[in-house]
C-alpha cells in the first residue's frame, strides 16, 4: 500500500499549519479534521522528528513548520509519518514478504523494482509547495 492513513493525515495537518500565522495545537488540528488526537499526536511527533515541523510549547504553543515548503518533499513526509519508505509491493523493499519465498527467482522483481524506483523518485521531486498550489 503507498499510502496510508497516517501519510494522509500527516499531509492533511501539514496544510492547515502552513495555513496558521502562528503555531496550531494538536487538538485543535484533531478537531478539525475529525482525526483521533493521540494518532495526531504520534504523527506530529514523527514530523517533529524529522525537523518538518516544530513544537512550540506554552500557552500559545503548537505546531509550525520548520522548513519552507520547497524543501520538504512528499517522500519526506511519508517516512516520518509512516517511519518507512512507501511501498507499492512488499517484496520490492522486504524479500521475507514474497509470496513465493524466493524474490531472487521471481519473474516480475526487476519490473516491481524499476516501478518502485520511479514512484521513489516522483516522490522524493515532489514538494508540499508543489502539492499545495494544486
Amino acid at each position: 500500500m503507498l499510502l496510508t492513513r497516517a501519510s494522509e493525515y500527516a499531509l492533511l495537518s501539514l496544510d492547515k499549519i502552513r495555513q496558521s500565522d502562528t503555531p496550531i495545537g494538536a487538538e485543535h488540528l484533531a478537531a478539525e479534521l475529525c482525526i483521533p488526537k493521540s494518532f495526531l499526536a504520534k504523527i506530529l511527533q514523527s514530523l517533529a522528528k524529522e525537523k518538518i515541523v516544530i513544537s512550540h510549547r506554552g500557552a500559545h504553543g503548537g505546531f509550525a513548520l520548520e522548513r519552507d515548503l520547497e524543501s520538504i518533499s512528499v517522500y519526506d513526509v511519508i517516512l516520518a509519518a509512516e517511519g518507512k519508505a512507501a511501498a507499492v509491493f512488499d517484496c520490492t523493499q522486504y524479500s521475507d514478504t514474497c509470496p513465493n519465498g524466493d524474490i531472487g527467482g521471481c519473474a516480475i522483481s526487476p519490473f516491481l523494482t524499476r516501478f518502485q524506483m520511479r514512484i521513489d523518485l516522483f516522490l522524493r521531486e515532489l514538494t508540499l509547495d508543489q502539492i499545495f498550489k494544486s
